[in-house]
C-alpha cells in the first residue's frame, strides 16, 4: 500500500459511522459483533454472490465464530417480492443482523428486509409520503452494516430504499430513518474488480446526486459545500477509474464522492432522478445509465434558474468558460470521455409512454427538489429530447 493510499483512511461519523480505506472489509466480523450480531444475514445480487470477495466475508464471519448466510434473489432493480422472499429467509435462518452488500440494488434491498423483518404491514405502507414510516415499529428494525460495492448511488448512507412495485412497475420510495445502517466499510478496493461501463455509469449516478442536490432550492450550506467538494472528487477522479480500475486513489476518491451525493441530496435531488424513476420501473434500465443520458436535458430545461449557481460552479472546478454554458460542456465532454450515449434511444428507451411518465415524473418525490416545477406537459418534452437526442 503506497503512502497516498495509507493516508486516505478515517473513521468518521458523519451521517452515520463510516470505516473508509482500503482493506477494512477485514474488519467486518468486529463490526458485526459490536452491533450484537451473532448470525448474520449478507444479502447481495446473484452476480456478486458467485465472487471471490462474498465467500471471503462469509469466511471472515465464521473464523471469528460468527454464523453467516447469504440471500441473493434479488433484480437489478429490486422488487417487492425480492424483499419478502428475503424476509421469509432472515427468519428461516433465525438471523439477527443484515450485512448490506453490494451496488445500489444490494444495498437497497438489504435495507428494506431489515425494515420489513419486523413489520406485519405491507412493504407499501411505509412509502416515503407524508408520515408514513410512523407506522413501522421502530424497535424490530433489524439493524445493519452497509458495505458497497459500487460507487454511485450512496445508499450506504440513507434511510430509503427503492423498490420496484411489480404490478405498478412504479418505484416507490420506501423510507424509515432507522434504515440508515449503523456502520458502513467503505472499502475501495472492492470496487477494483468493477467493469469499466458500470464504473462509468455508477460514477455519473453519483455525479447526478452531487449536482441535483447543489441546484436544488432552499438553504442548506452544508449540503451545498458536500456537493461541490463531491463534484470536483469526480471532476479529479471518475474518468481515472474508467481508464484504471486498479487506481485505488481514484477509486478512494469516487467511492466517497458517492457517499458525499447521497448525503447532500437530504436538500433535494430533482427532474433527472423524476424521470429516471419511472423509466427504470417500466424499462427495466441501469438507473446510473438514465441519469447520465437525462442529465444535459434537465440541466437545459432548468437553465433559466440554474445559471448563477452553474457559473458558481464552473468556478469551482477551475473551468476556462465559468457560465451555464462552460459547466455544460463540461458535463457533455465527460459523458463523451465515458462513452455514455447521447439518446435515451441507444438503450432501448422508445416513445410510446412519453405521456404516461411525463405524469409519473410530477408525482415522484424527487420532482420537489427541482429549481422548477414542470408540468407532466413539460417532463414529457424533456423526456421526447432525451429518446430522440435533441440538446436544441
Amino acid at each position: 500500500m503506497n503512502d497516498k493510499i495509507e493516508n486516505m483512511q478515517g473513521n468518521w461519523n458523519y451521517p452515520t459511522t463510516v470505516r473508509f480505506g482500503v482493506g477494512r472489509i477485514k474488519e467486518i466480523a468486529e463490526v458485526c459483533s459490536g452491533l450484537g450480531m451473532s448470525n448474520p444475514l449478507l444479502i447481495t445480487d446473484a452476480g456478486l454472490a458467485a465472487l471471490p470477495m462474498v465467500a471471503d466475508v462469509v469466511a471472515t464471519c465464521k473464523a471469528a465464530g460468527l454464523g453467516c448466510d447469504v440471500f441473493s434473489d434479488i433484480k437489478p432493480n429490486p422488487i417487492g417480492q425480492n424483499i419478502m422472499d428475503g424476509v421469509t429467509y432472515y427468519h428461516a435462518g433465525k438471523h439477527d443482523g443484515v450485512i448490506a452488500f453490494g451496488g445500489g440494488s444490494g444495498l437497497d434491498a438489504a435495507k428494506a428486509v431489515a425494515l420489513m423483518v419486523g413489520q406485519d404491514r405491507p412493504l407499501w405502507d411505509f412509502e416515503d409520503v407524508g408520515d408514513n414510516w410512523t407506522r413501522a415499529n421502530a424497535d424490530k428494525i433489524a439493524p445493519i452494516v452497509a458495505v458497497p460495492t459500487t460507487s454511485g448511488t450512496g445508499s450506504e448512507v440513507g434511510r430509503a430504499s427503492v423498490i420496484t412495485h411489480e404490478e405498478t412497475h412504479v418505484k416507490k420510495i420506501i423510507f424509515h430513518a432507522k434504515m440508515m445502517p449503523s456502520v458502513v466499510i467503505d472499502d475501495p478496493e472492492l470496487t477494483v474488480g468493477l467493469p469499466a461501463k458500470l464504473t462509468a455509469a455508477t460514477g455519473m449516478d453519483a455525479l447526478s446526486h452531487n449536482l441535483e442536490a447543489f441546484c436544488a432550492p432552499g438553504y442548506h450550506p452544508m449540503a451545498d459545500g458536500i456537493a461541490v467538494e463531491g463534484i470536483r472528487l469526480i471532476q479529479k477522479s471518475l474518468v481515472k477509474t474508467v481508464e484504471d480500475g486498479t487506481d485505488l486513489v481514484a477509486r478512494s476518491d469516487m467511492m466517497i464522492a458517492s457517499s458525499m451525493g447521497a448525503t447532500a441530496f437530504q436538500k433535494g435531488l430533482g427532474g433527472m432522478h423524476a424521470l429516471a424513476h419511472p423509466l427504470g420501473g417500466i424499462y427495466d434500465a441501469h438507473h446510473g445509465m438514465l441519469n447520465a443520458i437525462l442529465m444535459p436535458y434537465v440541466l437545459i430545461a432548468n437553465r433559466s434558474v440554474i445559471e448563477d449557481r452553474a457559473a458558481y460552479l464552473a468556478r469551482c472546478l477551475d473551468l476556462k468558460d465559468a457560465s451555464f454554458d462552460g459547466l455544460l460542456k463540461w458535463v457533455m465532454d465527460l459523458r463523451t470521455t465515458l462513452d455514455i450515449p447521447n439518446a435515451l434511444s441507444a438503450i432501448g428507451i422508445d416513445e410510446d409512454k412519453v405521456d404516461e411518465i411525463g405524469v409519473l415524473a410530477t408525482q415522484d418525490p424527487s420532482a420537489g427538489g427541482n429549481p422548477i416545477k414542470f408540468t407532466p406537459e413539460e417532463y414529457s418534452t424533456i423526456l421526447l429530447k432525451a429518446i430522440r437526442g435533441d440538446l436544441g
